[in-house]
């Protein structure tokens, strides 16, 4: 695995760390990644921004490719965490894709003492048209303290959808009114731009985090 780089908000020192993995199409420099962590370093909580390798290659000017197989993603999520220079308290997680490995390397790491939770931002319960392919059965038995920030109308598992499924009590849900996969309302139906909504959301991420450090 080529050497990691890293974009890092800080937040001061011994400041809780928050590695924020990207979603499978948009790079750690995308604006939603970038509003969302300078939102959470105003409030106090470091953000690491990374990039899995397929994605780093992509910047390069290497072909654009689809995300390696979730294996392959895990493996180097874990690379990631060892990687990360950290002082603080450690939370992990990330953008749909990001959120979604996160989730499945959470349990090992909390049991091992490397981290206190996760965050999911848009977590892709099942694949967008496909709400039979759920992408859950982890989550039943995660022990893992986790905070999901899911928007209500959201197509990869709206509030309707998620409420049928079977979730540990270790999960939060927190919902986005109107959100989107970005997390995104409608203007029109709430009154918020898409900017005003993640600073709502960065006000609830960042009081989860620092609750649990």
């Amino acid at each position: 695995m080529a050497e990691i780089e890293f974009l890092i908000d800080e937040a001061g020192p011994l400041a809780p760390t928050f590695l924020f993995g990207h979603g499978a199409g948009a790079t750690m420099e995308a604006p939603f990644m970038a509003t969302v962590a300078t939102g959470l370093a105003r409030r106090g909580v470091r953000v690491a921004r990374f990039e899995f390798a397929y994605m780093a290659a992509r910047r390069r000017g290497g072909p654009k490719r689809s995300p390696p197989k979730v294996d392959l993603l895990q493996d180097e999520f874990r690379a990631v965490v060892q990687a990360l220079p950290c002082a603080g308290p450690l939370f992990i997680g990330g953008k749909s894709m990001g959120g979604r490995v996160a989730s499945l390397v959470a349990d090992a790491l909390f049991e091992a003492g490397d981290i206190c939770g996760l965050l999911c931002l848009g977590y892709p319960f099942h694949p967008q048209g496909k709400p039979e392919k759920l992408r859950t059965a982890h989550l039943a038995e995660l022990q893992t303290p986790s905070l999901i920030c899911q928007g209500t109308r959201d197509p990869f598992g709206t509030d309707a959808e998620v409420a049928s499924y079977a979730l540990s009590e270790q999960i939060e849900m927190a919902w986005v009114q109107d959100g989107d996969h970005d997390l995104k309302p409608r203007k029109r139906v709430t009154g918020l731009s898409h900017e005003e909504q993640l600073e709502q959301v960065c006000d609830g991420a960042a009081a989860w985090i620092k609750a649990r450090c």
